[in-house]
This record gives C-alpha cells, structure tokens and sequence, in this order.
C-alpha cells in the first residue's frame, strides 16, 4: 500500500505542471532509518502466515500493518503509516474547511478502471448544470483524455496526473482547489486514480466518498476490496442495462457491500440508458442545498458575532 510505499513522489503535475512537493515545515515526516547493512525487525510479529481457514494461500495482510513491504518491519510500515496519514488529514481539514465556507459540496468518485466513472460524471454533469455551477478535478496516472471529455460538456476541469502514484491525496486536492475557478454554493467532482485500494486511505476533504462497482465486474468485489466499500457513503452499481447478458447476481453483491458496511445506500444505475440516474441526481441535490445551508448560518453567525 502506498501509505508505507511511497509511491509517485515528485510526479505529479497538475494541467501538466509540475506540483511541489507536500513537504511541510510545521509537520514534517520522520521515518525511523534502516540499520546499515542490516535489515531485521526485531519484532515477532510475522507480515505474513498461512491461512488454516484457507489452505493454500499466504495472507500478507495478517501482520499488525495489514501490509507487507520487503526488507521492513511491521512496526515501521505502522509508524509510516501513521505519519503519511496523520499528514494527509491535515491537508485534507484544511481542504474541507475551504469547501465549506463556500458552500461547496463536494464528491470523491472511486472505482476500479473500466467501471464507466467518466461515462457516469458526463452525464450527471449534462442532468445538473442548469441548476448548479459545477466544476471537476481529474485524477489519472498519465494523459488529459478525461479532463478533455469534462470539459466538452462546458463545465471547468482539471486534471491531475500522479505519475506513478496510484490516489489522489489531499495536498494535491488543495493546490487544484486554488486552481479552479470555483463558485459559491457550487458541486465539486473529484473523480479518484482508477483504483480500488489506495484511495480508500486518504481523507481529500470531500464530503463523501461514491463508489462505483460495475456489474461487468464481478459481485464479489466488496469482499475483495473491503476497505473502499467501508469507507464510502453511497454505492453506485453501474451499467445495469448490461444484466440481461451477464450472470451477474445483483442481490449478491449488494449483500456482500453491506457485509462490509451495513446500510450502505445502493442505486442500481445505467449512465447510458438513463435508469436510476434520477435517484442520483436527487441524492446530489440534497448534498448540495445541506452544504450551501451550513455556509449560509455560518456566515450569518460570523456576521453577528464576528
């Protein structure tokens, strides 16, 4: 995971300049060095063992970290962990008091590629830009292709490309945020790097992660993926008018998301044909008037007794 990896650091470019590194004076990282010529945790917690529910399989998860890095110990991989996120947050508060002051409500869209995420965005945007100025962070590894289809709808886009990196982190999010030109009371879509792993880990200052498991997929995705449907608000299943020419159980899965997350709210969509999309729409709608409402009363309270 690349809480303990590092993945992408000093790629990422935004509208294809570069971005600076996250490094802050006020909360620097501390990693513990290794040992010169000598790479052995002192520790006896194994990072992986035999599964004896499941034989044979190797579990890389079973250590206190959750994850396996070669030559590191669990300990170390914890404490990384702990400083890259206890970081992100930082950048992620600051993003979401930004967001809320100006009443913007924002979503974290998350996925695995192919899932018809862009498909999806293009034709929310298309059903709600008459009603609510929108704009759209893009997040891939390489290429513009999405941020190029956003902006032909004729709503402000831009994109970010981590290089390597495999999420979106708040650091990044709060440099676009003073990029777009973003109204009050507005919708912000953030569509995430194609990933069902990483980006469940970092807090960008949305006000919901949405994720969107696509029926040509495979339902068994909650279970395999555990943490991206724990920590998301709403699921999207995608591409239904695919079902009549798929084995796909949609019971099924909604079953093993609420496994993972009992309650999660589930709409069974198509971006194409058009079905469940208004239930979206108003789900989106109702984010943004409790958004602009809050900026509203803090405003009047900061006016009265500012």
């Amino acid at each position: 995971m690349c809480t303990t990896c590092g993945c992408g650091v000093g790629q990422t470019r935004i509208n294809g300049k570069t971005v600076q590194s996250q490094q802050r004076t006020d909360a620097s990282l501390r990693f513990r060095p290794l040992q010169s010529g000598h790479v052995h945790s002192h520790e006896h917690v194994p990072s992986s063992v035999a599964n004896p529910q499941t034989p044979g399989t190797i579990d890389f998860g079973a250590g206190i970290a959750g994850t396996h890095a070669p030559g590191m110990s669990q300990t170390r991989m914890v404490k990384i962990e702990r400083d890259i996120l206890a970081k992100n947050n930082q950048y992620a508060d600051e993003n979401r008091q930004y967001l809320a002051e100006r009443g913007i409500f924002a979503l974290n869209l998350v996925s695995s590629p192919g899932s018809g995420k862009t498909t999806l965005l293009v034709k929310t945007i298309e059903m709600l830009r008459d009603r609510f100025p929108i704009a759209v962070i893009e997040g891939d590894q390489q290429t513009d292709h999405d941020a190029a289809r956003i902006r032909a709808t004729g709503v402000p886009a831009l994109q970010i490309n981590t290089g390597k990196g495999c999420h979106l982190d708040a650091h990044m999010i709060g440099q676009a945020l003073h990029q777009l030109p973003l109204q009050q009371n507005s919708l912000l879509f953030i569509e995430n790097v194609g990933n069902l792993v990483c980006p469940s880990g970092f807090d960008l200052g949305e006000a919901h992660k949405v994720v969107i498991l696509s029926v040509t997929e495979g339902e068994d995705k909650p279970l395999k993926y555990p943490d991206m449907f724990h920590a998301a608000d709403l699921m999207l299943l995608n591409k239904c008018d695919l079902l009549p020419y798929l084995s796909f159980n949609v019971d099924q899965a909604i079953a093993y998301a609420q496994r993972i997350h009992p309650g999660l709210p589930v709409i069974q969509i198509s971006a194409t044909k058009g079905s469940g999309m208004q239930e979206w729409i108003d789900w989106i709608m109702a984010g943004c008037h409790r958004a602009a409402a809050i900026s509203h009363t803090a405003q009047a309270l900061d006016s009265r007794f500012g």
